[in-house]
């Protein structure tokens, strides 16, 4: 426990280790990588009909608010923020000059002049500089509230039926992808129906002084506590993008499929021209989902060949339950769509094939 004394601790960290959580540094956080039960049993909760509950209050949460905020939000991101509605988030990204990612992010719109920004948490030093030195500009204010909020994820399709007691208001009027501003627990809360696991359910945003007693009932409702480890399986099965891992510094959108959230139409933003030059001369990589026939499980930094040549590199594998080993790779963009994939395990090729995303079906409610 020594090597953790040093590290940031949510206000659920002891009620991590009364649960058995094992506890390892995380982006500068002591984190549970698992509980007793284990990663795998932790895992098929949340896939089979259950509700998971994610301590993930270690991610940043940023507060934009003044009559500039909107016109901030479109410069500095990369996503059409003039097309929220109230009570609607979307998925988005701060990009540098090179048009490379700061961070992948999602925006909440409040009001005109107020939105909140979810970021990662290795991140999040890093992006509030970013975002308060951009600010300078424009009248508005970023907000650092990330050190008074704790954040739970509830996911798995027994969610809602154990979060709806906390609350007053009726849940099923939230749809995917929206929220509203509720009292969870007779306190001020921003509840969405977002997550990063592939299930139905919802990310809740509240002062730090609810949350043990938040999760206390959550796990009195039926919701299994869900480690790192599990989470990542989730979110690899779904083929979701990872700061540090399909997204960094190191490259596009173009690169990362992440096209999607860029909308080069709606005016000037940090890293477009940048953006629009790799779009014109093509990715110099390109992001894959593979699928091994061989026997063996693809892990991160593992080599991808085609045609036996080297090519790429895993940077998200794993062996899943449903649809065995899996990965996302980077390969060479010739390498893209033809030849003969093999991903080296232990000093062996192991056969692969490329296949479409997700890895196993959604069960998000649309």
């Amino acid at each position: 426990m020594s090597e953790l004394s040093e590290l940031n601790k949510t206000p659920l960290f002891d009620a991590h280790i009364a649960l058995g959580g094992k506890m390892v540094p995380f982006a500068g956080f002591a984190m549970p990588v698992q509980y007793k039960l284990g990663a795998l049993k932790e895992y098929s909760a949340v896939r089979e009909g259950q509700a998971g509950i994610f301590d993930i209050t270690h991610m940043g949460q940023v507060r934009v608010s003044g009559t500039g905020a909107l016109a901030f939000l479109q410069y500095v991101s990369t996503n059409d923020v003039s097309k929220l509605a109230y009570g609607q988030v979307h998925y988005s990204a701060l990009l540098n000059e090179a048009g490379t990612f700061i961070d992948d992010i999602t925006t909440y719109k409040i009001a005109d002049d107020e939105y909140y920004l979810c970021i990662n948490a290795a991140n999040r030093v890093k992006d509030v500089a970013h975002l308060q030195t951009i600010a300078a500009d424009f009248d508005v204010c970023v907000s650092d509230e990330s050190d008074d909020t704790t954040l739970l994820a509830l996911q798995g399709a027994a969610a809602q039926a154990a979060l709806q007691p906390l609350l007053d208001s009726d849940l099923e009027s939230i749809a995917y992808y929206k929220f509203a501003q509720l009292k969870v627990n007779g306190v001020d809360a921003i509840v969405s129906r977002t997550g990063y696991s592939g299930e139905d359910g919802f990310e809740i945003y509240m002062p730090n002084s609810s949350a043990v007693e938040v999760w206390q009932q959550l796990l009195e409702n039926g919701a299994v506590p869900i480690g790192l480890a599990a989470r990542d399986m989730l979110r690899t099965e779904m083929g979701y993008a990872l700061y540090g891992h399909e997204i960094s510094d190191a490259v596009t959108p173009v690169e990362a499929k992440l096209m999607w959230i860029t909308k080069l139409d709606k005016g000037a933003f940090i890293g477009k021209d940048a953006v629009l030059k790799r779009r014109s001369a093509g990715a110099e990589k390109r992001l894959i989902a593979l699928k091994l026939t061989g026997r063996g499980i693809p892990r991160e930094h593992y080599n991808v060949f085609v045609d036996g040549q080297a090519s790429g590199e895993i940077t998200s594998g794993m062996f899943s339950p449903i649809a065995g080993g899996v990965a996302l790779a980077y390969v060479l963009p010739e390498h893209a769509e033809t030849g003969a994939l093999s991903v080296e395990i232990r000093g062996k090729q192991v056969a692969a094939e490329r296949t479409t995303l997700p890895f196993v079906r959604s069960n998000v409610r649309r």
